[in-house]
């Protein structure tokens, strides 16, 4: 029997057990958004972990959503990711970048040079997201142009190129969350009647077209993709959303990715993600929908084949040796939201070790 602690061979990269590490925003990156030594100690902590993702990295700077998130996007964001993925990899660990263009999710405030947020069309999500000033509510985004989409598309393939440069063993797009991808899946977001919308071949295509974009960068082993069926966080709505991401993963099959990562956020979400488990013939990374924390009782997912490999997040905060733990039974520090984000150290990398 496959448990979460035998290895497994991901594209020809090696991890040493099937126990992921989610990717996280953790909004402690500079006002350049350089991740800092604090980030490579945050991550290297955590390196025993058979694949870590990072926290979502803006592929430019209009895809930036929330204060402090980390770019890669200049030569200066290469240099400074360059010193984690060298310590990561110094302690053993295996290390994919998430890429992640937040869209409508965020606000002006946030951006440089009088640039807005921009989305497949002009429609606002309903709440508020946190700027230096407070929160403030998500304002109507700009449509994008047909140009400015290719344009995005060839934003995702450059930061592909710089992660690869930067140290990364790959990249994982994020189409999941509410965020820019997951815009052109939703039908509530995405209300073109271009061929970038309308249609399920429409409403794809964007996604597909930068998962192509970034294999032909770096290759399709170096390349993955999160989605997350159903998910109406930054409020969006799928009330059908089996037959889009079955047409997604049937194109997206043949590509020959790294995986496919897929983010349950309701027990009922299960159907779907089977169904895409089945269709999907590469390493299949499932962040499970529990109540609380992902916890021990999920290394079953891996045993019994609903997934390849099992991705935890809040229990890998509190939790820097979680694998170790894991196969020991604990014991398990128990996550305080509290730390969750801000600059300081406290709840990142202090918590205590086996």
């Amino acid at each position: 029997m496959t448990t979460a602690f035998d290895p497994i061979d991901l594209s020809g990269l090696r991890l040493a057990n099937r126990i992921a590490m989610a990717p996280m925003t953790r909004s402690r990156a500079t006002a350049d958004a350089l991740p800092t030594a604090l980030t490579a100690e945050y991550y290297t902590q955590r390196a025993s972990a058979g694949l870590i993702v990072t926290e979502g990295i803006q592929p430019s700077v209009v895809g930036q959503g929330y204060p402090n998130t980390p770019g890669l996007h200049t030569a200066e964001h290469i240099a400074a990711w360059r010193a984690v993925t060298d310590a990561v990899h110094a302690a053993g660990g295996r290390i994919f970048a998430q890429l992640m263009h937040t869209g409508r999710i965020g606000h002006p405030d946030l951006l440089p040079d009088g640039l807005v947020n921009v989305a497949p069309s002009a429609v606002a999500a309903i709440g508020q997201v946190y700027t230096h000033e407070g929160p403030k509510d998500f304002v109507t985004p700009r449509e994008l142009t047909d140009e400015e989409i290719q344009a995005t598309i060839a934003d995702f393939a450059a930061a592909a190129r710089n992660a690869v440069e930067a140290g990364f063993d790959g990249v994982e797009l994020h189409g999941a969350n509410g965020y820019l991808i997951h815009q052109f899946l939703a039908p509530n977001s995405n209300q073109r009647s271009d061929g970038w919308g309308g249609s399920v071949a429409g409403r794809i295509r964007f996604a597909m077209e930068a998962v192509k974009a970034v294999a032909e960068a770096v290759g399709p082993e170096r390349t993955a993709l999160r989605l997350s069926p159903g998910n109406p966080f930054n409020s969006i709505e799928e009330p059908e959303p089996e037959p889009t991401y079955t047409a997604l993963v049937d194109a997206l099959d043949p590509l020959g990715l790294a995986y496919l990562h897929v983010v349950e956020v309701t027990p009922e979400a299960r159907e779907v993600t089977t169904v895409l488990r089945k269709r999907f013939s590469g390493v299949f990374i499932l962040s499970p929908a529990t109540e609380g924390p992902t916890g021990p009782e999920s290394l079953a997912l891996v045993e019994d084949g609903t997934t390849d490999v099992i991705a935890y997040g809040q229990l890998f905060l509190a939790n820097p040796d979680l694998p170790a733990r894991l196969r020991a039974g604990g014991p398990f520090n128990a996550p305080d939201q509290s730390t969750f984000y801000g600059g300081g150290a406290e709840g990142y990398t202090d918590y205590p070790t086996l």
